[in-house]
């Protein structure tokens, strides 16, 4: 058998036609989409036709179509058969019936030969049937498999052949897989900005095809003939995962032999032109949307028909229709031509409201015209300076990429006009960028032509070295991303050895994040130069950092990250490693597959890397990322913070924020921003006042002279900037320095201001009407690829929307005001303002996958629609004289569905020659919802076969004998509520019916019809008329008042305010009434109070002191109880006098809570049973059982102030909340509202409902009381909220609450104290009766506390006091807190809690220096985040609190502290004398401060001049600087020049500098950067490890014999004593790093080792160079350095 098909194969060469005879075929063709599964509608088209091919000359033949028929189909499948569609068949019959002609050797199809006015449609089908007869027969093979050329493109086929001996044919199959193509002919449009989630189309594509053909060959003497083939192609597509279902594109096709007549095809009379080959072109299909069908008649006409629509219908509100006219108002200006857009410009443009319609169309149609009309209109002024942005500018971005719009964007980027616009010149060129990235999205290689413009004006701005435009060009080589822009990038990136490194560190920083959209396309290439960059450790650390964001944004490979890690192990920079570290650790939890292989690579780094890096504070660099994906949906989303800092600032240098999508396979970068704020916390924070002061800059730079290598930090200039990138494209960035400051200040002038505030107000008074209607389309997502007959496919997503808002204002003055108006006028004018809103929006979404061409569409098409209307009418009036402020809500009338949201799926066909007749189906139709039998099923099945057309054969017709019956799954429910209080009523729909029933999986689910609305209506039972709002303040409050508060119940006078005058609350009787009742209350109080204290004076001499919580819940729960039990009010008396006072024993405080829990009553509800464990037992921990030692007690400092306060002797006996609140329990009964607050529905029968709220304030007790109270007459519920300061160290409130505020209460204390020898402060909560509300509410927060964060407190039983809660916060020093928390039952502890920012407790001890506010402000901002260096004992704690022994020169100043920046604004010195005490001199602005002890006592000199000490605190007449007394020395402030505080006594001495001026400090001190790992940095960069060294590198050595500071000392470098062999040389070494020696004259008389690098040299070149310091160490040895000196006559 294989030898008889080896010996037909080799005899096959090619189907056979010959010369002057006609081959006749039957073709038909069918296309179906929709869901897989029987029963359901599909939607399709079906062709049949006879195919005529007859050769005309060698490999030449011609192809003709005979009898061509249309059918459509949208109907149930298979029950239902194909429509003819006579009227499209009569229109494309003739253009079909033209023959063409086309090249055909060897079974390959060639080129194709057409008249010019065959449409490319037509051209497509006759593909399609071509595409059949290409065949690649080996001779030598009957099994392989091959890249085959076809329609679709290039993809791999796979061939067999077999032979069939009784019928003496030979079969033949082949089969392509349409996934793996060298080249798929596919178009894709709004993906530009997304790129391909590799992983998940390799884990589960979304998109597959395949295609099976089979041939039934004869063998005939010069070849073989077909006798019949078939074709069988199904492309398949899911949003997610193939298990969750997919949606399906089939087509047929059937070439079935007729007969051979032998008279040849005759083309027809017309120039037959090349039209291309057998691959797919693509035609106007691309402009037209499968949305809509629309015949172009008249462009013009049809503008206008759709604007007049739009605009009569879009006034009040957005009519439904308004998304899809907006929709088919873009169809058709894409295929306007630039004349028809130009006349209908000139014809409306100067009508307001199409003129905004045409310019929100134009942006989304996107073609190469609207773009050049666009760049006209602009060039000739004809958009005003609110219509650029949004024309140009977005037309910019959304155009189509093609060179034709290449170049229209390059010349108007260089254009003379659009440069005298700085902004909109950057914008515009940032679209170049963009739309070079655009064009090159599809392209295998990009021309590099495209960047090279951009290339040469880099070039150019680097030689004049324009820093501006330098970062412009950047960002738009960022945008083009083209690979060729890599080497141009690199000449500013700050690499060895190049000139570049002299630029800026912004240029640097921009340059490499321009590297990141070119690590898309280069991502090896990319990955070299950003690892080069992040291992240069001489690098600014923020470029290191964003060096490690575009490694891993290359996506590394796990030997990358790795060695990554590696050299985190070993990094100095602890800034970069926390960033590195941190970066690695959020990838590790990312689940997005994009970052699989990361993720898992960075779980194998972390563990290399130490866990110290994590406890770092929050100031050092961080990179987090958060993300969640779904697999089954293939949807996630993810979220990333990069925290770049430099110097452990409170402000970091630079802050990236970026989202990112992932949904279908495909992912993008949705927005991202990025915020620098280099300078800027520098400009806020320091003073200019003397920043060009040239002296004493001068005098600075003097002193350190001596230090020859040190070299000043570049000025960091005030700057911020920010950029802003949508889909990885940067749109716009801004930088904000003094000059635009200034700029906008200028421009925002007083009297500008004022001028258009008049203007408003006039406007206002007028009466003024905004209508405001804006189109969107918000997305445009199309795919569109050709099937195996010839018909374009398209996958689709659109969302367009329309909002609408009618604004209506209008203002009344009384009286009116006079011209010209003045602003003060209004303080006297009772402004009334009138408003009518009516906003609206209309929501469209469609979802189509189906055929799209321009005369035909069938597809299966899901439309969302989102329809809202939420009218309102607001009244407001201001009367500021008055103190009046009322605001209402009106009636008005809504729409039957506030919010509508409707999704329909349906099988769709229409074609353009019968529109009124287009078919649509339901994809899930109703009749099958119902449930069916089984026999009921299988009639139908029995009866459908006769019902197929003659062409069945290509259709099965038979259902599968296992078809399950259709069982219904439709949900529909409508829920109504009432808003009482409102008037309103409503009604929320829910319906759908989905094919969850077939399976049930999200597409299943997605696919069939869903509603959702929500209705609103006037609720007519409650007759409300409208809904007020009053506020009046002053002393008309008490005219406002509607409900009469008193103690006993409410008085209510209908229809108006009670008129509660003060005079006559005073003088009435029930006022009188009112103050029996309050005095025999008080008196019933007072006596619990005497009973009280006589009780705290026994307890005193009988117990032991307990916590001063339970004094105060006690004496408040005793308070709130009611006196008509009197067992009860025995029981609280006794509570609260043992309770009341600090001192009680423990026995009576457990008797008294013991009391307390028997008076309740059953409804009342406790706190206790939720922290007495067991609901949490899970939780337990180590942490719980440790033993509980924190027993220091809080010392209340209100108790303090009472017992030494003689001035408020009035108020210090009864200083306690008890005593004041009993004087006057209801401050209404005496004293007139401060405020008042009514919120009403008013009614039309007259009734009252709403609620009333009465502040007032009693300024002689400090106290304030607020009452909410309900309107109606009938109900007594109200909350009542007092609040008495005590003193400034104590605040109580008291809230109740229920009826008559007596149903339930608790009392709240806030106070300061000392918990020990820290300040502190304490919150207490202490309750008499809760509701149980609360009780289930707490469990349930305390269950969801993560167990992590319950771990790291200390938690232990404690039996506290019954019913409160207490919370205190001791400050144990300027960073740390201690946290103490008590329940009844537990107690829970934090102790050594770190705070990242220093509390300013010198406030608290009355230490602050400055009396102005803003001074103040300043101060204790510089303080949260100074840092602070120290001397004690001899050990100098650093900036960055590293701790060493400092042995300090004799006599010879060192530089403690200095501003290194050019500015030099401060600078600290230190001397040792001979008496070795330390001296410290201050230079600061223009003066310099000598501080010395005299004794035990601090001596100051300013400018060389004593200050007496008695004359302190001493200003700086123009600075703020102060000199003041501290403690046992003096301080120095001058926060705004950086130097936050130096303080100096006899033993000790401390430096505190400012956060924005951290990293730019140097000396003894160091860098206060936060990196303890380069913290010995020596005067010349260096960094040394030994600390003598570095300490002796500061010192400012003597010139000569003749210096007055007596220093003797001076910094050289040492020659090594011996001789040393380095790698078999014979070698002498110098010191690298400079030593103190004496002068020459003078020999030393103390000395102590160091240890510092040597550089070695053969002995012959042996000599100690000047720049030593520039060498390498090759060895580290110890030797001698001098610190004092005995010098003779000798010394010069």
């Amino acid at each position: 058998m294989r030898l008889v098909v080896l010996a037909l194969t080799l005899a096959l060469v090619a189907p056979e036609f010959a010369v002057g005879k006609t081959y006749v075929y039957k073709y038909e063709t069918l296309l179906l989409g929709g869901l897989p599964e029987e029963g359901l509608a599909r939607a399709g088209l079906k062709v049949r036709s006879k195919v005529l091919i007859s050769a005309i000359e060698q490999n030449v033949f011609m192809l003709k179509l005979e009898e061509p028929e249309f059918f459509e189909y949208s109907d149930v499948w298979p029950k239902d058969a194909f429509t003819p569609a006579p009227k499209l068949t009569s229109v494309l019959a003739p253009q079909l019936m033209i023959p063409i002609k086309f090249e055909y050797s060897n079974g390959v199809v060639g080129k194709m030969f057409a008249p010019e006015g065959v449409p490319v449609m037509v051209l497509n089908i006759y593909r399609g049937i071509l595409n059949v007869l290409q065949l690649n027969v080996k001779k030598t093979q009957n099994v392989y498999e091959m890249q085959e050329a076809g329609a679709q493109g290039v993809c791999k086929t796979f061939y067999a052949i077999t032979e069939d001996e009784k019928a003496e044919r030979i079969l033949l199959t082949k089969t392509r897989d349409l996934n793996h193509c060298q080249e798929r002919i596919m178009k894709d449009i709004g993906l530009a900005y997304t790129e391909t989630c590799v992983k998940c189309q390799r884990d589960s594509k979304n998109l597959k095809g395949a295609t099976s053909y089979n041939y039934v060959l004869k063998s005939v003497p010069n070849g073989i003939m077909i006798l019949e083939a078939s074709v069988d192609e199904l492309i398949q597509f899911t949003p997610f995962t193939d298990m969750n279902g997919a949606a399906q594109m089939q087509t047929k096709q059937r070439l079935a032999f007729v007969e051979v007549q032998n008279s040849p095809l005759k083309p027809v009379r017309a120039e037959y032109r090349p039209r291309g080959s057998l691959k797919y072109e693509f035609s106007t299909e691309l402009l037209q949307t499968p949305i809509q069908l629309v015949k172009i008649t008249n462009i013009q006409s049809q503008v206008v028909e759709i604007l007049n629509h739009l605009i009569t219908n879009n006034v009040e509100r957005v009519h439904e229709d308004a998304p899809i006219k907006f929709l088919e108002l873009i169809q058709i200006l894409r295929m306007a031509k630039i004349e028809d857009v130009q006349m209908l410009w000139s014809q409306y443009k100067n009508k307001p409201a199409y003129r905004q319609w045409i310019l929100d169309a134009i942006p989304s149609v996107g073609t190469p015209v609207v773009l050049r009309f666009i760049i006209q209109k602009y060039e000739s002024d004809e958009l005003t300076n609110l219509e650029i942005p949004q024309a140009l500018i977005a037309t910019v971005y959304t155009a189509t990429a093609n060179t034709e719009t290449v170049q229209m964007i390059e010349n108007l980027s260089v254009s003379s006009k659009i440069k005298r616009n700085p902004v909109l010149a950057e914008i515009v060129l940032l679209g170049y960028g963009t739309m070079i990235s655009k064009y090159c999205v599809d392209k295998p290689v990009c021309p590099v032509e495209l960047v090279k413009p951009i290339h040469t004006l880099l070039t150019e701005a680097i030689t004049k070295s324009d820093i501006r435009q330098i970062i412009s060009i950047l960002k738009v080589l960022s945008n083009a991303g083209h690979p060729m822009s890599i080497k141009p990038i690199t000449k500013v990136l700050p690499i060895h050895g190049t000139p570049a490194r002299s630029l800026p560190t912004r240029v640097h920083a921009e340059a490499i994040m321009a590297l990141r959209n070119i690590a898309k396309k280069e991502p090896r290439m990319v990955q070299e130069l950003a690892l080069q960059l992040y291992m240069d450790k001489t690098l600014h650390p923020e470029l290191r950092m964003l060096a490690c964001i575009v490694i891993f944004e290359t996506r590394p490979p796990v030997g990358l990250i790795t060695s990554l890690a590696n050299l985190v192990k070993m990094e100095e920079n602890l800034q970069v490693a926390s960033f590195t570290y941190s970066h690695m650790k959020s990838l590790t939890r990312s689940t997005v597959p994009t970052h699989a292989s990361i993720a898992a690579a960075c779980n194998v780094a972390v563990k290399i890397l130490s866990r110290k890096l994590e406890r770092l504070s929050l100031r050092f660099s961080r990179a987090i990322q958060m993300d969640v994906y779904s697999n089954p949906l293939m949807l996630g989303a993810t979220a990333s913070t990069f925290y770049i800092n430099d110097a452990a600032t409170i402000l970091p240098r630079t802050i990236v924020a970026k989202t990112s999508a992932y949904i279908a396979g495909a992912a993008a970068d949705v927005l991202e921003v990025g915020v620098r704020t280099e300078g800027l916390q520098e400009a806020l924070m320091k003073s200019d006042v003397l920043a060009d002061d040239v002296n004493r800059i001068t005098k600075m730079k003097r002193v350190i002279k001596a230090l020859s290598e040190w070299r000043a930090m570049p000025n960091s200039k005030p700057l911020a900037s920010v950029y802003v990138r949508i889909f990885g494209q940067e749109v716009a960035f801004a930088d904000i320095n003094p000059g635009l400051i200034n700029q906008a200040i200028a421009m925002a002038s007083v009297s500008t201001v004022q001028e258009l505030g008049r203007d408003a107000l006039r406007s206002l008074i007028a009466g003024v009407t905004f209508h405001v209607a804006k189109p969107v389309l918000a997305n445009e997502v199309r795919r569109i690829m050709p099937t195996a007959a010839g018909f374009p496919m398209e996958l689709g997503l659109y969302t367009a929307a329309v909002t609408n808002a009618v604004v209506k204002v209008k203002a009344t003055m009384t009286p009116a005001l006079p011209e010209p108006i003045q602003f003060r006028h209004l303080l006297k004018t009772n402004m009334e303002l009138v408003a009518d809103i009516k906003p609206s929006v209309a929501v469209n979404m469609f979802a189509v996958m189906g055929v799209n061409t321009p005369v035909l569409q069938a597809a299966l098409f899901s439309k969302a629609k989102l329809n809202s209307d939420v009218p309102a009418s607001i009244t407001a009036r201001l009367d500021i004289n008055e103190g009046l402020f009322k605001i209402a809500a009106l009636p008005v009338s809504v729409p039957e569905n506030v919010t509508a949201i409707e999704v329909v799926s349906v099988a769709l066909v229409r074609n353009i020659e019968d529109l009124p007749n287009a078919k649509i189906t339901p994809l899930i139709p109703t009749k099958l919802m119902k449930p069916t039998s089984k026999q009921i099923l299988a009639s139908k099945t029995s009866s459908r076969s006769a019902s197929l057309p003659i062409s069945s054969e290509i259709i099965q017709d038979d259902m599968p004998t296992d078809f399950k019956p259709i069982r219904s799954r439709s949900f529909s429910k409508k829920y109504c509520f009432q808003a009482y209080g409102v008037g309103l009523r409503g009604c929320f729909r829910v319906a759908t019916d989905s094919a969850a029933f077939i399976r049930d999986v999200a597409l299943y689910r997605m696919v069939g019809s869903h509603s959702v609305s929500l209705s609103l209506k006037r609720n007519e039972e409650e007759s409300i008329e409208r809904l007020e709002m009053l506020v009046q303040v002053g002393p008309k409050a008490v005219e406002k008042i509607i409900k009469k508060i008193t103690l006993e119940e409410d008085d209510v006078i209908e229809g108006r305010p009670v008129l509660m005058k003060l005079k006559k609350l005073l003088n009435s009787t029930s006022s009188s009434s009112s103050k029996s009742s309050s005095s025999s209350v008080s008196s019933s109080r007072s006596s619990r109070s005497s009973s009280s204290h006589s009780s705290v004076r026994a307890s005193k001499r009988s117990s032991s002191s307990s916590s001063s919580s339970s004094s105060s819940s006690s004496s408040r729960s005793g308070s709130s109880r009611s006196s008509s039990s009197i067992r009860s009010s025995k029981r609280s008396s006794s509570s609260i006098s043992k309770r009341s006072s600090s001192s009680s024993s423990s026995r009576s405080s457990k008797r008294s809570s013991r009391h307390s829990a028997l008076a309740k009553s059953s409804s009342a509800s406790s706190l206790e049973s939720l922290f007495s464990a067991s609901s949490r037992s899970s939780r337990s921990s180590r942490r719980v059982s440790k033993q509980i030692n924190y027993v220091r007690t809080f010392e209340r400092n209100h108790k303090k102030s009472q017992a030494t306060s003689s001035s408020r002797k009035s108020r210090s006996s009864g200083a306690s909340f008890e005593a004041i609140y009993s004087k006057n329990v209801l401050l209404a009964s005496q004293s007139a509202p401060a405020f008042t607050v009514i919120l009403q529905a008013v009614r039309t029968d007259g009734k009252l409902q709403g609620y009333q709220i009465t502040g007032y304030a009693d300024k002689t007790n400090a106290r304030v009381q607020l009452i909410l109270a309900v309107l109606a007459s009938d109900n007594n519920w109200r909350l009542c909220a007092d609040g008495v300061l005590l003193s400034k160290h104590k605040v109580t409130a008291k809230i109740a609450w229920g009826q008559a505020c007596k149903q339930y209460g608790m009392n709240i204390t806030a106070e300061t104290g000392l918990l020990g020898p820290s300040p502190a402060a304490r919150l207490r909560m202490a309750w008499t009766r809760l509701p149980v509300e609360f009780k289930r509410y707490a469990k349930k927060a305390y269950e969801y506390i993560p167990t992590y964060v319950l771990d790291r407190f200390i938690r232990g039983k404690a039996a506290n006091s019954a019913n409160q809660l207490s919370f205190t916060v001791a400050a144990t020093s300027e960073r740390t807190l201690d946290l103490i928390f008590k329940t009844p039952t537990r107690s829970i502890y934090k102790l050594a809690l770190r705070v990242p920012l220093a509390m300013p407790l010198d406030a608290i001890s009355g230490l602050t220096p400055f009396d102005d506010v803003a001074d103040k402000i300043r101060y204790f901002i510089s303080k949260a985040g100074a840092a602070e260096c120290s001397f004690s004992k001899d050990t100098l704690t650093t900036f960055n609190n590293r701790k060493y022994k400092n042995e300090i020169p004799q006599n010879c100043y060192q530089v403690l502290a200095q501003d290194s920046s050019e500015e030099m604004k401060f600078m600290v010195l230190m001397r040792k004398d001979d008496n070795v005490h330390s001296h410290l001199n201050v230079k600061v602005a223009d003066i310099d401060i000598d501080l010395s002890t005299r004794g035990n006592d601090v001596v100051v000199k300013v400018n060389g001049r004593e200050v007496p000490t008695s004359n302190l605190p001493y200003r700086h007449p123009s600075v703020k600087i102060e000199i003041k007394p501290n403690q046992d020395g003096i301080s120095v402030y001058a926060p705004n020049l950086g130097l936050h505080e130096v303080y100096y006594d006899s033993s000790s001495w401390k430096i505190k500098v400012a956060d924005w001026i951290k990293g730019q400090t140097c000396g003894l001190c160091g860098k206060a950067d936060g990196e303890i790992r380069q913290e010995f940095r020596t005067s010349n960069g260096r960094v040394t490890k030994n600390p003598i060294s570095f300490a002796h590198s500061w010192v400012l050595p003597a010139e000569n014999c003749r210096d007055n500071t007596e220093c003797r000392l001076k910094l050289e470098s040492v020659p090594l004593e011996k001789q040393m062999n380095i790698q078999g040389t014979e070698s002498k070494c110098f010191s690298v790093e400079p030593v103190l020696r004496c002068l020459p004259g003078c020999l030393p008389v103390k000395t102590t080792p160091v240890t510092i690098g040597f550089h070695c040299q053969a002995i012959d070149t042996a000599v100690i160079p000047k720049d030593f310091y520039n060498f390498s160490v090759d060895l580290r040895e110890t030797t001698q350095a001098h610190l004092a000196c005995s010098c003779t006559a000798q010394c010069a």
